[in-house]
Parts: C-alpha cells; sequence; structure tokens
C-alpha cells in the first residue's frame, strides 16, 4: 500500500511537470537499477588508492565498454530524461559526442571539483579524477560537494561516492595521486579527449602542461582564483594573453625557458588584481616560521592565499562549460582580451573618417559609429592587424600598437561597413589599396578564406540584429 501512495504521489508530480517522459522515468527509478560500472577499492603499498573499474588486458579507459553502447545509453528513459537539456540545447547526435567522451581532471579543490561536478552533470562519460590530497574543514566553502562527513576523506573518492548517485552510468577512475614524472603514463594514458589542469602548485601545473602539449592533448587551464572578487573579470585565452596574474606570468615564463613552449595553450584566469597575497605562516607556538620546514610535500605551498568560496566555483563553471562545448563541437566565440578603451575606439574611427576622404574625396561611405567600430577591431580582429595573428601584444604592448592600426575597406567597391572593414598597420593598408582581392584570391588563398569568413561573421551578427 505504501508503495503504490508512493507511485501515485510521484505520477502526480510528473503530471504537474507536464512531462509524461519524466513521469516514467521517475517512475523506473523506484526499482533498483544495477550500477552500469562497477567500482572497487584498492590500496597499494606506495600509499595510492584507486577507485575504478579495471580493464581487460591493455585496453584503455576510452576503449572500455558500457553494458549499453553509447547510442543506446542516450536512448535509455531515465538517461535521456536526465540530459534532455542538453540534447535539446546541443542536439541528440552532438550531446552523444559528449556521452562517448573521456575527460581527465587533475586538482580536485574549489576549481576542479566544480568543473568535475558540471561534466559529469552534463553527461560526459568518464571522468578520471585525480588528487592526492584530502578534505578539510576549510574546504568546504568553495568545493562542489563535500560535507562535514567528509572531511579526511580522499578528495577524488570524496567525488566519486557523490558523483554515483547524481549520474551512475559515468565510468569514473579516481586515484588518490600527486601528478609528476613518475605518474604521467598512468594518469595521462588512454586517450583523453580533454584534460583539465586544475593544479594550484606551479612546478606540476608546469609539469603538466609540457607533458600534454608534448601528447598532443587538449589542455585547458586554470590560473589563479584566489584572492579575487569580480566574477565578471573572468576571461578565457591564450595563456599568451593572460594579464594581471602572477601565476599565468610563472607558467608562461617556465613553460617558454624549460620547455620552449610560447603558448597555444587555453586558460581561465581573472582580469582583476589580486585582493589579497599569502597570509605569514605561523608555525605550533605562534611565531612566524619558514613555510618550506612544514612542507607535506616538497615545492608544495604551505601558507594560504584568501579565498572567496564563489570564484574558484566560477572558474570550474566556466572550464566544464568550455570542455563541453568543444566535446560537442559547439562554436562559441569568446570575448578576445583587448585592453583598449573608448578613446582608442574613437581615433580609430577619426583614421578611418580621415582616409575615406583621402582616398575616395568623401567620407559619406563610413557606415560604422563608434561602438561599430569597437565591435570590428575587438570581436573580428581582436585588436591586431588581420595579416598578424600572432599574439605577442598583451597589457600595455597592445594598447600601444593602436597607434599603427587602420581600419581599411576589404572591399573597395562596397560601403566602409561593419562586414567590410579590417584591421591593418598603416604599411599594409598602402599595400592593400594598391592591390585587387582578385591578386589576394589568386596569391594568398589562406589570407583571403580567413577575411572573408571573419566578415561573413559580422554580416551574420548584424543581420541577426536587425532581425
Amino acid at each position: 500500500m505504501q508503495e503504490k501512495t508512493k507511485c501515485l504521489a510521484l505520477i502526480g508530480a510528473g503530471a504537474l511537470l507536464g512531462s509524461i517522459t519524466a513521469t516514467v522515468a521517475v517512475l523506473k527509478l523506484l526499482p533498483t537499477r544495477e550500477a552500469t560500472v562497477k567500482r572497487s577499492n584498492d590500496a597499494n603499498s606506495n600509499g595510492k588508492s584507486v577507485l575504478s573499474a579495471p580493464a581487460e588486458g591493455n585496453a584503455s579507459l576510452k576503449e572500455e565498454t558500457y553494458k549499453m553502447d553509447p547510442v543506446g545509453l542516450l536512448k535509455d528513459e531515465i538517461v535521456s530524461e536526465q540530459l534532455t537539456r542538453n540534447i535539446q540545447f546541443f542536439g541528440f547526435d552532438a550531446q552523444q559526442k559528449v556521452t562517448t567522451s573521456y575527460v581527465v581532471v587533475i586538482g580536485l579543490g574549489g576549481v576542479g571539483s566544480h568543473a568535475a561536478s558540471m561534466l559529469l552533470r552534463s553527461g560526459v562519460g568518464r571522468l578520471l579524477l585525480v588528487d592526492f590530497d584530502q578534505v578539510s574543514l576549510s574546504s568546504l566553502n568553495r568545493h562542489a560537494v563535500a560535507t562535514r562527513k567528509d572531511v579526511g576523506t580522499p578528495k577524488a573518492l570524496c567525488l566519486t561516492k557523490h558523483f554515483s548517485s547524481i549520474y551512475p552510468e559515468c565510468h569514473i577512475d579516481a586515484k588518490v595521486l600527486l601528478y609528476d614524472a613518475s605518474s604521467e603514463e598512468e594518469i595521462l594514458s588512454g586517450d583523453p579527449d580533454f584534460v583539465l589542469d586544475c593544479i594550484d602548485n606551479i612546478d606540476t601545473k608546469v609539469a603538466l602542461l609540457a607533458a600534454c602539449v608534448r601528447r598532443g592533448l587538449k589542455v585547458l587551464s586554470a590560473t589563479g582564483a584566489g584572492a579575487r572578487a569580480d566574477p565578471t573579470r573572468i576571461r578565457v585565452a591564450d595563456l599568451r594573453e593572460s594579464t594581471n596574474d602572477p601565476l599565468s606570468r610563472s607558467v608562461r615564463q617556465r613553460l617558454r625557458r624549460d620547455h620552449g613552449i610560447e603558448g597555444g595553450i587555453p586558460v581561465v584566469f581573472s582580469l582583476e588584481k589580486p585582493k589579497a597575497k599569502l597570509l605569514p605562516f605561523k608555525g605550533p607556538n605562534g611565531d612566524e616560521e619558514h613555510p618550506s620546514d612544514y612542507q607535506v610535500v616538497p615545492g608544495f605551498r604551505v601558507r594560504i592565499i584568501p579565498v572567496l568560496g564563489t570564484i574558484p566555483a566560477i572558474f570550474g563553471q566556466i572550464m566544464a562549460s568550455y570542455v563541453v562545448t568543444k566535446l560537442a563541437e559547439f562554436q562559441v566565440q569568446m570575448e578576445p582580451i583587448v585592453n583598449f578603451d573608448m578613446d582608442h575606439y574613437r581615433v580609430l574611427h577619426q583614421r578611418l573618417i580621415e582616409h575615406e576622404e583621402l582616398i575616395y574625396g568623401t567620407s559619406i561611405q563610413v557606415q560604422v559609429d563608434v561602438e561599430e567600430v569597437m565591435y570590428v577591431v575587438k570581436e573580428l580582429w581582436h585588436g591586431r592587424s588581420a595579416r598578424d595573428e600572432t599574439r605577442k601584444e598583451v597589457g600595455r604592448g597592445m594598447w600601444r600598437s593602436v597607434k599603427e592600426l587602420m581600419l581599411v575597406r576589404w572591399d573597395k567597391s562596397k560601403p566602409a561597413s561593419a562586414s567590410n572593414l579590417i584591421l591593418l598597420k598603416f604599411t599594409e593598408a598602402d599595400e592593400h589599396e594598391s592591390t585587387t582581392l582578385e591578386d589576394i584570391k589568386e596569391n594568398e588563398p589562406e589570407f583571403f578564406t580567413r577575411v572573408t569568413s571573419r566578415l561573413k561573421r559580422a554580416e551574420l551578427d548584424y543581420y541577426e540584429q536587425i532581425m
């Protein structure tokens, strides 16, 4: 009788929600469902704990099979209802790419726990969770799922425990393990579709990023989330473009010096200058002491940096969103890092008018205002010459570069509109005015295709605004 009453209540709840599928899915949850992945706890002699489903032979994690194939997984009523908003957003085929993907998350603190949580909730089919540390009481202001009962539990095992009740169909391999040269193969093998670097130690971070580049793995790195408070200044960009972040600067310098890596690694960072510094370290007697004397692991920070828990959480959410859209092959245009202000855009607008008057005898064909110039310069050309796609100029360097930039028509037969303007250096603009589009198409096909594609985007953007 009690079970029948429960069923009727669930049916009523489903009807109230207006979803027959939801009602069916909820009812199916009443019987105990067999977990799709077996999990086992192991601890070896060197202190490494693993929670995983062991592979047969040498098969990689990505090659292991579900009890139901990936297509069947999304056709399962419970799973499809749980992921229905994602399917509606991406489409079935794109969501299937997410569901069959394998992602590694290294570092499961305030950033990594939130990133891993949303990857799971987005339907990522396989996760490798790596962290050598345990949940502490001070972790609870920023950790995604940990409770007081989890204090003292390895973070990797804590997440796995909670994740099993959220999306049990996900294959989770949790390793209580420190990333270093000796564990590189164990962690990065298996052909992951993406690696998330959520480590806050510079030595380990640099080693991981260098290994990912060497192995040809896609990686997204989180930089400093501590001592910040402004969520509106968080950005995703190439490591070369990150500014106002001491950790990014140190990582960039180390990668260049030790590994010859100039960039090409996307990072999540904040344009906000840190609001606080590392706190002084005090020993058991209350006196300030040398932090290195208390390191559990060589090279790891002992001193504490103040953290507003919301900011690392947002970092993690951004990382998950970035990765999921990449896995689904869904195009998202990230906001470029361009450090110009409105005065710079006014200067570029005035240069365009003067150039038009000089070349055509009038500026009547200029169909953009200062705000539209800002769109063209920032969104289309990212504050750089259309002929120079390198990202060497950041911060003050980019600010100074505006002194030699100007807007000119791409097609001289059309007006100077948002979909017909390119940003060039003065000398490049002179050369462009003396050639034709036919010559560029014939002699520089890649440049021609890149520019026309970028301008087509502007045409679509402005058409959508009008509609």
